[in-house]
């Protein structure tokens, strides 16, 4: 099983789950349904933007951890910065 099929899969089932959870398939208390299920994909949506955002934060923080990515990726904005002057481009 590949990675992007099993990623489909989870988000199928959880969907799955919250529909029945919506249109009363499975059924749950009035508190639940009313002030609690309909509040559930804003907060995933948040949670996952938190860990997005920790994820990039922490491997910013960690580049130079990581010497020989740190090195490629100076060589690399070096390249970027000559070749856009060769190209008329300002570059500071």
């Amino acid at each position: 099983m590949t990675k992007a099929y099993e990623t489909a899969v989870f988000f199928f089932a959880i969907t799955s789950i919250y529909a029945a959870l919506y249109f009363g398939v499975i059924p749950t208390s009035e508190i639940f349904h009313n002030e609690i299920l309909p509040v559930i994909p804003w907060w995933a949506l948040i949670s996952f933007g938190s860990y997005a955002l920790f994820s990039l934060g922490y491997g910013v923080y960690t580049l130079q951890d990581k010497e020989d990515k740190y090195i490629e990726l100076k060589e690399q904005i070096s390249e970027a910065k000559t070749f856009l002057k060769s190209q008329g481009v300002d570059v500071n």
